[in-house]
């Protein structure tokens, strides 16, 4: 009984449709409507809040309104799993593309998703990067079937969309410009120390870096990358994968 009680009354919170859960009342009304109501618009409210500072620059895309509307109609469709309000929406990039007065902002999920990576950044494990100097100590034979263990900080969010740059005008890190040359970007996100780092990466890097991240050896690694762009250069992305921190770890097989 407790069970249901309890989860009729988060029902209640989040749906102003539902009427009060029985065994509900205040000292001055018999049905607490009026305090029920005050009760559900905080909780909405602060769910709201936690997707404001979460999402900060897909609010400053749309307009405080607008983000409002569409994280409350979020809030209500998919309210908190867990009582970490640091990681509420992490579906929330899914619900902006279906999301119809949103259909036209066709590149705004990808910039949720962007931002979703770095809160996840954030909170992600410490780790200790290898050294340039562990990386020249290593037998050069044996690169190709290297397997890199990456940062656990480390995620790639890919677009069709200029996100990184979109992100950045809108987040306070580039000036607000437009944007002539319309095309795709993929974002490297992570965090090797204390603050959280979002990088454009250049072409064949996301595909080299995904490969990596699924367990295959450097050199496989490499043919995804190729794959993806024929013009991949393997030596600049090892020296990005040096001096940026984002492995942890080496594995020989």
């Amino acid at each position: 009984m407790p069970a249901l009680f309890e989860a009729l009354f988060a029902a209640a919170l989040l749906d102003a449709k539902r009427a009060i859960p029985q065994g509900i009342t205040a000292p001055n009304a018999a049905v607490p409507t009026r305090r029920f109501a005050v009760h559900r618009n905080n909780v909405v409210a602060g769910l709201v809040k936690a997707l404001q500072t979460r999402f900060p620059a897909v609010e400053k895309i749309v307009g405080e309104e607008f983000f409002a509307a569409m994280a409350r109609a979020f809030v209500v469709e998919q309210p908190p799993r867990t009582p970490l309000l640091a990681t509420y929406g992490d579906e929330f990039a899914a619900f902006i593309a279906a999301f119809e007065p949103a259909c036209e902002l066709t590149y705004l999920a990808d910039v949720a998703r962007l931002e979703a990576a770095r809160t996840r950044a954030y909170r992600a494990a410490d780790a200790t990067p290898l050294t340039a100097d562990q990386f020249a100590a290593l037998d050069p034979c044996a690169v190709g079937s290297m397997r890199f263990d990456l940062h656990p900080s480390t995620e790639i969010v890919r677009s069709p969309h200029p996100i990184v740059t979109i992100w950045a005008m809108n987040s306070g890190e580039q000036d607000v410009a437009r944007i002539e040359n319309w095309h795709g970007e993929d974002a490297l996100v992570f965090r090797p120390y204390l603050d959280v780092e979002v990088r454009a990466l250049a072409p064949g890097g996301a595909a080299f870096l995904l490969a990596l991240a699924g367990g295959q050896p450097l050199g496989e690694a490499t043919g995804a990358a190729l794959a993806d762009d024929p013009e991949f250069d393997l030596a600049r992305n090892l020296a990005a994968l040096i001096g940026l921190g984002l492995v942890r770890d080496i594995v020989l097989r």
